[in-house]
């Protein structure tokens, strides 16, 4: 793997918190039967996936999350549609690809590794899944290139900008390359919010998918916990030609997609059942000095440096 690819430094210890309130056991196997029974029939229909109405499609992907025991609410402005249309969203979980697709359905940029999946790989390709060598710097622009013509033939398209998963509470920035490709394409960009909420309103890390947590294991931690809710909050759309360059484009997104409210958060209070404690990692403040104001950087920090100025886009 490349040295220079985006990371959180979130992980599954010290951001993710235990279920404080468990479903029982039969109905979270029943809960995991039915979402992997669901996303076998997606994998199987993607190659045809175009031609079912849009409307379909989106109730696949709620009935996806709602299987998982998850409620979804969706907020916000409605998605334009009939023209190419580029969907960015902050990343916490593997919930967030459905629900995207329940705001308006788009092929996904993934990592290279999945196109070679046996049988899957295949089906996805064919499902319209953009791919992108994450350990290639200069493989970037034909990626972003291959972004713009599947919007300029009237495709959504869904990527996460920060270019890895965290866990709700801290967020990183968003990086400005696949924003090329909407410039070069002409088409509107729509900044998609998600969240995730316990069963009191709080912000929730259980659905996160952070730093070596083995899928399984989050998939178990979502179907296992009760009162679990996903909103998805769908913000005014940036049109053609409402930012000069890619940079500008890329930060006011981020504006509107990660600096919103603050999440309320329930402190941990000795003695208290259930209590969530708070989370060890934060998000940096762009004020802090960095390390090469402090120390002399070497030639990994380097790279690592270059490739989060090109905005790599996929976890």
């Amino acid at each position: 793997m490349s040295v220079w690819l985006p990371s959180a430094p979130c992980t599954p210890r010290a951001c993710v918190e235990a279920t404080a309130t468990r479903t029982t056991v039969p109905r979270a196997v029943l809960r995991l039967t039915a979402v992997v029974v669901l996303v076998l029939v997606g994998v199987v229909l993607a190659p045809v996936g175009g031609r079912f109405p849009s409307r379909v499609v989106r109730y696949w992907s709620r009935t996806v999350v709602r299987a998982a025991g998850v409620r979804v609410r969706v907020t916000g402005a409605t998605a334009p549609t009939g023209t190419g249309l580029l969907l960015v969203a902050n990343h916490i979980s593997w919930l967030d690809i459905p629900l995207l697709a329940a705001v308006r359905p788009a092929g996904m940029l993934a990592k290279d590794e999945i196109r070679r999946w046996p049988v899957a790989g295949t089906l996805v390709a064919r499902g319209g899944v953009l791919f992108i060598d994450r350990d290639r710097l200069r493989a970037l622009p034909a990626t972003v290139a291959r972004i713009a013509d599947a919007l300029r033939a009237g495709r959504a398209v869904a990527v996460f900008p920060e270019g890895s998963t965290w866990c709700g509470r801290a967020q990183g920035h968003f990086r400005r390359a696949v924003f090329q490709a909407a410039l070069d394409a002409r088409v509107p960009v729509q900044p998609v919010r998600i969240r995730y909420r316990d069963r009191a309103g709080a912000a929730s890390t259980v659905a996160a998918f952070v730093g070596d947590d083995p899928l399984l294991a989050s998939l178990w931690r979502v179907v296992s916990a009760r009162g679990l809710v996903a909103e998805v909050e769908v913000l005014p759309v940036f049109a053609p030609g409402s930012h000069p360059d890619r940079r500008a484009l890329a930060a006011a997104a981020g504006a509107q997609v990660l600096d919103g409210p603050p999440e309320r958060q329930v402190m941990a209070r000795p003695g208290r059942p259930g209590a969530v404690p708070v989370v060890a990692c934060h998000r940096p403040d762009p004020r802090e000095p960095g390390p090469s104001r402090r120390r002399r950087r070497g030639p990994r920090e380097v790279l690592q440096g270059a490739g989060e100025r090109a905005g790599f886009p996929a976890r």
